[in-house]
């Protein structure tokens, strides 16, 4: 096959040449270059025939490398096959020469034990002086020398009781003189212990002043925590772990530094409630103050001097956490009084914003910890200061009430707005007690701000049905006795004053919302009934002339019953003018006036003669309506009407009609449409 495809390649090859030459040759000129490109195939072929050569050359030596790397690695395997038998042989033999070394190996087991056994003998014998020194040590303040000594003695005590625990018939007895024998090891340790937990207490004192000595310190403790974990690792291989391991001076460390913390938050506290009013909001303020210096001096002091791996600040900031958390629990569980339960909740609000761990020199993440008081606590907290709120709100809303109804009862004018509009203190007061307590609300919460609110209109619902109450008795007293109050219109007009301007302070306060319906019936109701109690008394006043009207008296024109009517409405409408709603007040005033007339035309109280009586009384109706009329529009023209109110026609009006009536000389048509 394979001569087929060299036979077949040879045809390949003719048949590709002859085509060249072909194309080589097809132009008559190109016959004279027949030699020269003769010549450059002849070459060329030259060239590549030496190129074949020198691959197949090339081949050839890589192949003889090859048969000779297999020849040398055939003789090396039986060189290695003949040692691994040699070996073996001579392995054969070694059972016999360990019987015949053994006691050899045993005394080279003893000497070995003599040896550790001498070793240790000179610190058996230097104990006494070793743990002098360290104590001298201790004392001095040199500790990393005092805690290098105290490392050889710990390593000599280690060492000679784990040769106990590694015999097997080691005695309890020689174990408890040996422990016995290094107890003031154990003392040195805790001595030395001690001395670093009080210079860790200290450390944001001594962090600044000597650094040095905070670093000591850490790195002893730190050798103390590698030493306990070399100790454990040791108790898993071999089962024996070394008295007083592990030490977890680490672990204590930072319990000495949560001490400390919770010690500094609890010193700062200088007075107490029986002192001074004032001590828990003084106390947070310290205590703010405080914190805040402190990270500062753990994040610019501590952080060069701690390992990186206690991650101090945040460490830190979580042992503040949690000890301020508790400092606060605990404030909280003896108990608070008055406004104190309000600071708590203010202070909380402000823990996470700048004034305290969002202070831009801090950048504390608190995502990272939970809420400084439980949910459950806050709560409480909101509902205990609410409570103390209401009953403050019952006692001051019975001040202001108390302190009003007084100031009624005075022989001095009531005090005048911008406006000339007369009130009385007290809805500027419930205001002004309302956002005192809102505007203090507002820094803790809106939660807290809607339920003082919520608190505050309630309280207000009960104080305007007990304000309501007085003004009627206010007005029955005044009625029973006309001169008791000097002052009553005037007083009457502040309190009807009053209902508008407290329905706008508490509009305000709700921040423009429409007023819970009970709160604003309420309002409604009292600026109602005051207004009907001023029309009352021009009533009262008029109804004593109105007796006059349609008598022969008034037709005859011996009575001036509207005259006097008309001067009794000009002298109040000069009082009238300091009433915020003058308008309505007027206009329930020419109704009544109105209502009355027309009860005494239809009352009948004369009966004409004639005709020309009857329009003779028309007549005079006509001008009463009109002298009426005039007056009450001299009234209205004291204030001007506004955009709100609606322009109707006198209620007088109908005088008019009736009058038209009366002149109708159908007497039967007359009786009619006064029946109607």
């Amino acid at each position: 096959m394979t001569i087929t495809i060299i036979m077949k390649q040879q045809e390949e090859a003719k048949a590709l040449g002859l085509k060249h030459v072909v194309t080589m040759l097809q132009i008559p000129d190109q016959l004279d270059k027949v030699e020269q490109h003769r010549k450059r195939v002849q070459r060329k072929k030259a060239s590549v025939e030496a190129m074949l050569k020198t691959a197949v050359q090339s081949q050839l030596e890589g192949v003889r490398t090859g048969l000779l790397l297999l020849s040398a690695a055939r003789d090396d395997v039986n060189d290695i096959q003949k040692k691994l038998d040699e070996a073996d042989t001579i392995y054969q033999g070694l059972s016999k020469l360990a019987v015949q070394l053994q006691d050899v190996r045993e005394e080279s087991f003893r000497h070995s034990q003599t040896g550790t056994l001498m070793e240790h003998l000179k610190h058996i014998f230097n104990v006494p002086g070793s743990v002098a020194r360290t104590q001298d040590l201790i004392q001095d303040g040199r500790l990393l020398l005092a805690h290098k000594a105290l490392s050889d003695l710990e390593c000599s005590r280690d060492e000679l009781l784990y040769e106990l625990h590694k015999q097997a018939n080691n005695q309890a007895s020689d174990r408890a003189m040996l422990k016995q024998y290094f107890a003031d090891v154990e003392r040195l340790s805790d001595e030395l212990a001690k001395q670093l937990w009080l210079i860790l207490k200290r450390t944001l004192n001594t962090v600044r002043r000597e650094p040095q000595v905070i670093v000591t310190a850490l790195r002893l403790i730190m050798r103390e925590e590698w030493a306990d974990e070399a100790a454990l690792r040791r108790q898993e291989s071999t089962g024996f772990l070394p008295p007083g391991r592990p030490k977890l001076w680490r672990k204590k460390a930072m319990e000495t530094l949560e001490q400390s913390v919770a010690e500094r938050l609890e010193a700062n506290q200088i007075e107490i409630r029986s002192e001074n009013k004032m001590w828990l909001v003084r106390h947070l303020e310290v205590t703010r103050q405080l914190i805040i210096e402190d990270l500062k001096t753990v994040k610019h002091h501590c952080t060069p001097c701690f390992p990186s791996i206690l991650d101090i600040f945040n460490e830190w900031v979580r042992m503040t956490h949690n000890c301020l958390s508790q400092r606060l629990q605990t404030i909280i569980a003896q108990g608070l009084v008055d406004s104190e339960y309000i600071h708590v909740l203010q202070w909380l609000n402000a823990y996470q914003s700048r004034e305290l761990m969002g202070h831009p020199d801090l950048h504390v993440d608190m995502s990272r910890y939970e809420a400084l008081l439980p949910d459950t606590t806050i709560e409480r907290l909101m509902e205990r200061y609410l409570a103390g709120l209401n009953t403050k709100f019952e006692e001051w809303l019975r001040n202001a009430l108390s302190t009003d109804h007084k100031d009624w009862q005075k022989e001095e004018m009531p005090e005048q707005d911008s406006h000339g509009y007369y009130r009385t203190e007290a809805p500027m007061l419930i205001y002004q007690m309302i956002t005192q307590h809102v505007e203090v609300a507002r820094t803790v919460s809106p939660t807290l701000v809607s339920r003082v609110l919520t608190l505050a209109m309630e309280q207000m619902n009960k104080f305007l049905s007990d304000y309501n109450q007085l003004v009627t008795d206010y007005k029955t007293q005044n009625f029973e006795d006309r001169s008791r109050f000097h002052l009553y219109t005037a007083y009457m007009i502040a309190i009807a004053n009053n209902a508008v301007n407290m329905e706008t302070l508490l509009t305000r306060l709700c921040d423009g919302k429409p007023l819970d319906a009970g709160l604003a019936a309420k309002l409604r109701e009292l600026k109602e009934n005051s207004l009907d109690y001023l029309c009352e008394e021009v009533l009262t006043d008029i109804k004593v002339l109105m007796p006059d009207i349609m008598t022969r008296k008034w037709l005859a024109k011996e009575a001036q019953t509207i005259e006097t009517v008309t001067v009794t409405l000009a002298d109040y409408g000069n009082d009238y003018t300091a009433l915020m709603e003058y308008r309505a007040l007027i206009s329930k005033i020419e109704k009544e006036v109105a209502s009355n007339y027309v009860k005494a035309i239809c009352e009948k109280r004369m009966s004409f003669r004639n005709y020309e009586e009857r329009r003779s009384a028309a007549e005079l109706i006509i001008v009463d309506t009109e002298k009426l009329k005039n007056q009450f529009k001299e009234l209205y023209a004291k204030k001007k009407s506004t955009g709100d109110e609606k322009e109707v026609g006198s209620k007088l009006d109908i005088l008019k009609l009736m009058a038209e009536v009366l002149k109708m000389k159908d007497s039967t048509l007359l009786s009619l449409e006064m029946n109607r």
